[in-house]
């Protein structure tokens, strides 16, 4: 999808011209599969719309354990900055798991666009909003849901990502081990 059409879905951006020069404010690039958008540790000033392809959020340890704490189907907009960055710090590595088409912007410009443009306002307002919702959902489905009942959560809300994503960040993102996620996919097909 293409970054104008994209944000011209959210109702705070239907208006054209606002929709245009809010376009213009952002820089698109292409990335292969494997390519880091962001990693744990750095600087991450960015704020990233996933156009086309998709991403997962990591989180490693000292000893190298990884856990999933996001997966991302484009088009979307990966978690922004604020929640994602410590002291313009990145929190989490953001990996492509696909080719990808991205959107960046830097953080602080789109502060101050949303101080100076109420359209930008409401749009960045309602993408925070909905990250945190989404993050939330997460949190409910890991501490009140079994396993059988996360994949299902999963199944629900996102009906492609088991053929999108690799097995093992899917079985991390859900918070099982690959083993006990291909034991629930078996029993859910019996």
């Amino acid at each position: 999808m293409d970054l104008l059409s994209f944000l011209r879905q959210s109702p705070a951006l239907k208006d054209p011209v606002q929709a245009k020069h809010f376009a213009t404010l952002w820089a698109t690039r292409r990335g292969p599969k494997g390519a880091r958008i962001a990693s744990q540790g750095t600087p991450d000033k960015a704020e990233i719309i996933l156009l086309d392809g998709a991403a997962a959020s990591l989180i490693s340890d000292a000893e190298g354990r990884t856990a999933c704490v996001g997966l991302y189907q484009g088009p979307c907009i990966v978690t922004p900055s604020i929640a994602r960055t410590r002291d313009g710090q990145s929190l989490v590595t953001i990996e492509a798991q696909t080719d990808t088409l991205i959107a960046t912007m830097d953080a602080d410009a789109l502060s101050a666009e949303m101080l100076s443009n109420p359209y930008v306002r409401d749009w960045a307002n309602g993408a925070l909003r909905a990250a945190l919702a989404q993050k939330a959902d997460r949190e409910w489905c890991l501490a009140a849901l079994g396993g059988a009942q996360r994949l299902a959560w999963l199944r629900e809300n996102f009906p492609s990502m088991e053929e999108v994503f690799p097995h093992a960040l899917i079985a991390s993102h859900l918070g099982v081990t690959p083993v006990t996620l291909s034991r629930l996919r078996q029993a859910a097909k019996a």
